[in-house]
C-alpha cells in the first residue's frame, strides 16, 4: 500500500475506483478503512482516495504537537502525489473541520464539500458536557467490556444498543476504527488539542462558492445538531440535513443514508459545470 513521505511524517494511503475524484478525510481516533461503507459504494464511479492522519495506524507516530494545518498539508500532499487537480472533499469530525481548512487555504482544489457530523469552532466539539464527562470517565474505567459499551454510548444511538449484542456490536466498530473500543490511541489526544484550537466561523462565507452539504445527526452527543445548523448559516447556499436517529459514527451505522445524501451531492455539484461547457 502506498506511503506518502512528508518531511515530518509518512502517510498511508489507500485509492480505489476510477472517476471524479474523493478525498475522505477522517476524524480523531479512527483510521481511514473507516470510510470502507463509502468505498464500497462510491469505487464503481469514482476514483476514492481514504488515508490514515499522521499519529495512527500505519502512518508514522506522532512526533511533537499537531495542527489542522499540517493535517491539511497531509490532504494537499496526498492530491499531489495522485495528480488531483481538484476532487470532492469529505471529512467527518476532526476531519471536517480539516476538510473546510483545505477548501479556504484551496478554494480551487475542491470541487464539493462534504461536512458530517463536524463545527466550524473546535471548542464547540470539544467542550465537556456532563454528559460526555460521565461518558469519557466510564470509557476509560472499569473492565473492558464496560470501557467499550461507555465508548458505544458516544457514537452509536440508544436504539442500536437497545437492539443488540453490546459487545458484537463493538467488535464491528472496532474493525472499522481500527482498534478496541476499549482503548485510547495516545494520539487523540493531541487530535482533540488540535480541533479545540481551530475555528473557521470568521472564514465560512468565503466557502460560498463551493457546493457545500452539511450533515449532522440527531442523536449525536460530540457535534450537536446546533453546530450543524450553525456551520450550515454561516455557509451562504450550503444545504444541511439533520439525519434522524442517527449519532456520531453516522458514517457506519447509517452508511446507506449518508452514501444517498453524498452521491446527490456529488450530482448537483457536477452540474453547473457540465452545463457551463456545453
Amino acid at each position: 500500500m502506498p506511503i506518502l513521505t512528508r518531511a515530518d511524517a509518512s502517510i498511508h494511503y489507500a485509492v480505489e475506483g476510477i472517476g471524479e475524484p474523493i478525498l475522505f478525510v477522517q476524524g480523531a481516533g479512527v483510521i481511514g478503512e473507516g470510510w470502507r461503507p463509502q468505498v464500497e459504494s462510491f469505487k464503481g464511479e469514482y476514483e476514492t482516495c481514504i488515508y490514515d492522519n499522521r499519529g495512527i495506524g500505519a502512518s508514522s507516530p506522532l512526533s511533537g504537537a499537531l495542527h489542522v494545518g499540517d493535517m491539511v498539508g497531509d490532504a494537499l500532499a496526498i492530491m499531489d502525489t495522485l495528480g488531483w487537480e481538484s476532487a470532492h472533499v469529505v471529512g467527518h469530525s476532526l476531519g471536517g473541520v480539516v476538510a473546510q481548512q483545505i477548501a479556504l487555504d484551496a478554494p480551487d482544489r475542491v470541487r464539493s464539500l462534504s461536512l458530517l457530523c463536524t463545527v466550524a469552532r473546535g471548542a464547540d466539539a470539544t467542550r465537556l458536557t456532563a454528559r460526555m464527562l460521565w461518558l469519557g470517565i466510564r470509557s476509560r474505567v472499569g473492565t473492558r467490556s464496560m470501557r467499550r459499551r461507555a465508548f458505544l454510548e458516544m457514537v452509536v444511538p440508544p436504539s442500536l444498543l437497545a437492539a443488540g449484542d453490546s459487545n458484537a456490536l463493538a467488535e464491528e466498530l472496532g474493525a472499522r476504527f481500527g482498534r478496541d473500543l476499549a482503548d485510547s490511541p495516545p494520539v487523540v489526544m493531541a487530535q482533540l488539542r488540535a480541533l479545540a484550537a481551530h475555528d473557521t466561523t470568521p472564514r465560512l462565507a468565503e466557502l460560498s462558492a463551493i457546493p457545500t452539504l452539511v450533515v449532522s445527526a440527531t442523536e449525536d452527543v460530540i457535534t450537536r445538531v446546533e453546530h450543524g445548523e450553525r456551520l450550515a448559516a454561516g455557509i451562504p447556499g450550503s444545504q444541511f440535513v439533520a439525519m434522524a436517529g442517527a449519532a456520531h459514527a453516522v458514517t457506519i451505522h447509517e452508511f446507506g443514508r449518508v452514501n444517498e445524501h453524498l452521491r446527490e451531492h456529488f450530482r448537483r455539484a457536477a452540474r453547473p459545470r457540465l452545463a457551463k461547457s456545453a
